[in-house]
């Protein structure tokens, strides 16, 4: 990088932290630290539980997605607005009039500590799982550019993140976050510009999506139900409307948010919010890897794009053969794209008929010259093997112009921060208010669990740098997230859903119902090739029907009858 974009990267992440911090200043008791004194506005709340899901896995992952798959994953957030709907009529009043800290603490008053305790630690597991994820995309960024050995960077990060949210609470990070997503909605709007500014003279804007679209980049909507596909209309309509219920209505990082606000309309204008502006960003977000891709049909792009791995086959025996296999391949499909191109200014149908099958079977022998090259390295290099974290990267730091990269970097960076320290916050919120205070520590002073919250903040820091070192196994990181969360929200919308929908069910009921639902969404996991999607759906509605007919088959004790009435 240039002086300029290290003095613009340096500023940014200076002054985005800097602003969290100021104004989180005022977080001196736990209700301030961890709730923001209930007085966030629906704007901010709306703008951070966004940049909380629009992290460095997003700007690093989801254009990749695109680049390699096209843009399919858009399906996955076609169920967050009617899960947005329904959480505001729902979940929303219920968690404020309750004036609970956690929506762990609402089951206990529902039902009992086992269940409140069971949802908490399946809270923690996922969370502390997710966390680490999240820590590790920033060590694919400064890893790119600088070479710099992962394990040092995670800590690195994770230092940062622990230190302003440890400092400013739950005020700090949201405030963060605000500030956070205007500069990512800018480096979008800056990352398209760039990649269509770039493209050949004479290669329109209307061609560089005819391109994308005739090899299957733009399928954004696929109408087939296949119960093992992972995104069709069906299982992101479907499937991840229970997976944003379980996520906005069960997971604390996001529940905290909406529990900031001052009052029921104002955190019911976040989710709204969210539910009109979520899709939008995200097929933007996915259009750009897909033009990325465009970019690369005409500027030859690395067999491999991590360098490391780059650079491993290199040394490995056929490697010559296989990358003048793949450099020829690539050319012939540079010379059919400019022939679709040019049968485009024609008009004519037939030309331009053989000219996408020609351009086809070319991006077919690309890809397989590509896989070869993978196949090569993991004969050198054993193990599971994936770049696609990898890409947007790659194109950032090579063509972005002076400066931007700098710009680009910082966000991807603080994006990271920003989204990691509202799960540590989360975090530390469910093991002080739902472990430790209820079960350890219950009438401790207010100033006892501000101290004790910092600690499980760092605590959890702690882990999450350990565990990112095994997130590099797990591929594509936006990917990685939304599978680990398939394990445990639908067991947390069940629930959620038994609490607020059936007054009979009763705390042990709830609790076992809970133990089956996780052994059925394990057992779909590991016997069958079910898209991770309908995990949510089939565990959450397995929780709800447990629950039912264990309360149908353990009569409600008569205390609990009077008390009711």
């Amino acid at each position: 990088m240039t002086p300029l974009d290290w003095a613009v990267m340096v500023a940014t992440i200076i002054a985005i932290p800097s602003f969290g911090l100021w104004r989180g200043r005022a977080s001196k008791t736990v209700n301030q630290y961890l709730l923001a004194g209930k007085t966030m506005p629906w704007y901010a709340m709306g703008l951070s539980i966004m940049a909380t899901q629009a992290s460095a896995v997003t700007f690093i992952a989801t254009t990749g997605q695109a680049y390699v798959d096209g843009m399919r994953f858009v399906q996955f957030y076609f169920g967050l607005p009617v899960a947005m709907v329904i959480l505001s009529a729902t979940a929303v009043p219920i968690f404020h009039r309750a004036g609970v800290y956690t929506a762990y603490e609402y089951l206990e008053k529902r039902f009992d500590a086992k269940t409140r305790a069971l949802a908490s630690v399946v809270f923690l597991v996922q969370r502390g799982m997710a966390v680490g994820v999240s820590l590790y995309a920033p060590a694919i960024v400064l890893s790119v550019i600088f070479g710099w050995e992962d394990r040092i960077t995670t800590l690195v990060i994770g230092a940062l993140c622990v230190l302003y949210t440890t400092k400013g609470g739950i005020p700090a990070v949201t405030w963060t976050d605000v500030l956070q997503m205007v500069i990512i909605f800018a480096g979008l709007i800056l990352g398209l510009f760039t990649v269509v500014s770039l493209l050949p003279q004479g290669v329109t804007f209307p061609d560089a999506v005819y391109l994308a679209g005739a090899i299957g980049k733009l399928n954004a909507v696929d109408l087939h139900f296949d119960p093992n596909n992972r995104y069709n209309l069906w299982s992101g309509l479907i499937g991840g409307s229970f997976l944003m219920l379980g996520y906005f209505g069960g997971d604390q990082s996001q529940v905290q948010r909406y529990l900031t606000g001052k009052s029921i309309a104002q955190s019911r204008l976040s989710l709204l919010f969210n539910a009109m502006a979520k899709v939008p960003m995200q097929f933007f977000i996915l259009f750009v890897g897909a033009m990325v891709f465009v970019f690369y049909l005409f500027i030859q792009p690395p067999m491999l794009f991590e360098k490391t791995a780059q650079a491993a086959v290199q040394n490995a025996p056929g490697y010559s053969e296989v990358q003048q296999h793949f450099d020829q391949a690539w050319q012939h499909r540079l010379k059919a794209a400019e022939s679709v191109s040019a049968a485009r200014r024609t008009n004519s149908a037939a030309d331009l008929k053989a000219a996408v099958a020609d351009y086809r079977t070319a991006h077919t022998e690309v890809t397989a010259a590509r896989t070869s090259g993978i196949q090569l390295l993991q004969k050198a290099r054993p193990g599971a093997f994936n770049d696609t974290n990898y890409i947007f990267l790659s194109f950032v730091t090579r063509y972005f112009p002076v400066g931007f990269i700098g710009l680009v970097i910082a966000v991807i960076l603080t994006a990271a921060m920003s989204s990691s320290s509202g799960e540590l916050n989360s975090l530390a919120t469910v093991s002080v208010m739902d472990i430790y205070r209820r079960h350890f520590r219950p009438e401790a002073t207010d100033h006892h669990y501000l101290k004790v919250s910092r600690l499980f903040t760092a605590g959890w820091g702690l882990w999450a740098v350990i565990f990112a070192q095994f997130a590099k196994h797990l591929g594509s990181l936006v990917e990685a997230v939304n599978v680990v969360g398939s394990f445990f929200y639908p067991v947390l919308l069940g629930v959620f859903a038994l609490a607020f929908l059936f007054p009979k069910v009763r705390g042990g009921s709830a609790f076992w119902a809970m133990i089956a639902g996780e052994a059925v969404v394990i057992t779909c996991a590991v016997f069958t090739n079910i898209a991770y999607l309908w995990y949510n759906v089939i565990g959450a509605l397995i929780v709800v029907a447990f629950g039912v007919a264990f309360a149908a088959v353990r009569p409600i004790p008569a205390e609990v009858q009077t008390a009711s009435r």
